[in-house]
């Protein structure tokens, strides 16, 4: 992700520079109370890179959601640690979910934490794939794969106008060789194979695939920026006498706020009164986008009410006194304004411009509590979301948020689970995402680390086109506006477990970790630029 940042002094008196990019705004509630640190600040000494892995430490002491876990700075040691990748792994498996007994970011058979991780700002030229830049750009092939069986690599997305949708691959398309590989049957050494060539660094690579047609084709997609457009594809269905909205929707880019607007609107014209929304694949992004569709979706008679609630640590929590703030490392990032420029703020602890140690970080500010606000005239009766594994943060968080006032629907498998966001920290050349906060609904109901189970398991048909009538997930949420069940008579439980063999040549467990190694950069973010004016 490329944003434009402000290189600002380095916290705590260790020489360098400490640059902020866009910010998120919401927080977390840890089950433990978070004192203050108390860890001694390292002598501004060192060479850039000692400098820098004693930043990433000092700045989750305090930021971190789960800081109070942390060891002092002596105990840890972050200059003992051999990159910045594995100081962050070790600082991310301290905090222990007393529901599993694992760490909040414990993963099965990985060395990299759950949800935290770097971005290097130097890196210039290609992306990585399929990486979409929330602000509206990417600069990748613009597709992604997954296994439909154990010897079948197929296309399950493409974005719009990308390189890959130009060169004529489209979802369902079956991959049958990579770089000249032909054997891509699922393995370990496959998977990597298909990272590196597809989501990796390459300039270009070379496919030979099936189209949805059966003709064979070839391609060479070569990486290029293109404007991302996460809106797949929309429609209307007539079912029985009711109408039912569809929208596949993959990301919460900061672009997209005029064709939500003009989708909802169209859904509204034509009488729609159920609507189903595909996050199958959306690992989130701005929180911002997250409240626009929520608002476009939620009954008028919730304005006013609370939509969620953000939670940071104990320690942001009571950060009340002047003296408390100056000392907090967010003295040293800038507020900026929606134009990206520093509002000049005399009385702030810094005596000059905004600075994020000028905010309420308590969970009663109305900073912190979103409210809804109805947009539009889309009127719903219920709203069905598809999910999977891959469905994550922002995707989640309106979900979460729409649940306790309208009916709600989850088809597809068990979400990610990730109940928590940050704002990005830049360290010299370093973007540092680390969980701050977590958000809860107005109920009070957070805490989906395992995430968020559906109301009817069933697995894709990655063959199927958008659309699709028959496509498994969104047949499920068809049979269900005409029935009002997900029980199926017996010629439409013949069709649909047709879909189900092919698919379950893998299990469940397999899909879902196949899904999570392949396309490994892929993001889970919620993000948010607090807005507030001083």
């Amino acid at each position: 992700m490329r944003k434009n940042r402000l290189i600002v002094f380095m916290v705590l008196a260790i020489a360098g520079f400490c640059g902020l990019n866009a910010c998120k705004k919401t927080s977390a509630e840890p089950d433990t109370p978070t004192p203050p640190p108390t860890t001694t600040v390292p002598k501004a000494s060192g060479t850039r890179v000692e400098l820098t892995k004693d930043s990433i430490f000092l700045y989750a002491k305090e930021l971190y959601y789960w800081n109070a876990s942390l060891p002092s700075y002596e105990t840890f040691n972050p200059r003992a640690f051999a990159s910045n990748e594995a100081e962050l792994y070790a600082m991310t498996q301290y905090s222990m979910d007393p529901s599993t007994g694992k760490p909040f970011e414990y993963v099965s058979g990985s060395s990299e934490p759950k949800y935290s991780y770097f971005d290097y700002a130097d890196v210039t030229g290609k992306t990585s794939a399929l990486k979409a830049d929330l602000n509206g750009t990417a600069n990748d092939y613009g597709f992604s794969v997954d296994y439909n069986s154990r010897t079948d690599v197929v296309v399950k997305y493409v974005y719009p106008n990308s390189p890959a949708a130009v060169q004529g691959l489209t979802r369902g398309c079956k991959i049958t060789s990579v770089n000249g590989r032909t054997d891509l049957t699922l393995s370990p050494s496959a998977v990597n194979f298909l990272n590196a060539a597809i989501f990796g660094s390459n300039p270009s690579v070379s496919l030979a695939f099936t189209d949805l047609n059966g003709k064979a084709k070839s391609a060479v997609i070569t990486s290029s920026t293109y404007t991302v457009n996460p809106i797949f594809f929309t429609n209307v269905y007539t079912v029985g006498t009711k109408k039912v909205g569809y929208i596949v929707f993959n990301a919460f880019t900061n672009n997209v706020s005029a064709a939500l607007n003009s989708t909802f609107s169209n859904f509204a014209s034509q009488g729609v009164t159920e609507l189903v929304v595909d996050l199958r694949y959306n690992g989130g992004g701005y929180v911002s986008t997250a409240t626009q569709i929520i608002n476009l979706a939620a009954p008028a008679a919730q304005t006013g009410n609370t939509m969620f609630t953000t939670y940071y640590n104990s320690y942001l929590q009571d950060l009340n006194t002047i003296s408390e703030r100056k000392a907090s490392v967010l003295v040293n990032q800038p507020l900026l304004d929606a134009s990206g420029a520093l509002q000049t703020f005399t009385s702030g602890v810094n005596g000059k411009y905004v600075t994020y140690a000028d905010l309420d970080y308590s969970p009663t500010s109305a900073d912190n509590i979103e409210k809804f606000a109805k947009s539009g005239s889309l009127a719903l009766s219920r709203i069905y979301f598809i999910v999977t594994g891959s469905t994550a943060s922002a995707s989640e968080l309106t979900i979460n948020s729409l649940r306790p006032v309208m009916d709600v629907k989850l088809i597809g498998r068990t979400t990610y689970g990730k109940p928590v966001g940050f704002f990005p920290i830049t360290i010299d050349k370093v973007d540092m995402y680390i969980p701050e906060f977590e958000t809860k609904n107005k109920d009070g109901v957070g805490g989906y680390y395992s995430g968020l189970t559906v109301d009817k398991e069933a697995a894709e048909d990655l063959t199927k086109t958008w659309g699709d009538e028959s496509e498994i997930l969104l047949a499920y949420a068809l049979l269900y506006a005409k029935t009002g069940s997900f029980v199926t008579t017996a010629s439409k439980s013949a069709s649909l477990a047709t879909s189900k063999t092919i698919h379950n040549r893998l299990s469940a467990e397999e899909m879902k970790l196949t899904a999570e190694k392949l396309d490994q950069n892929g993001f889970k973010n919620m993000i948010m630029t607090p807005t507030r004016k001083f």
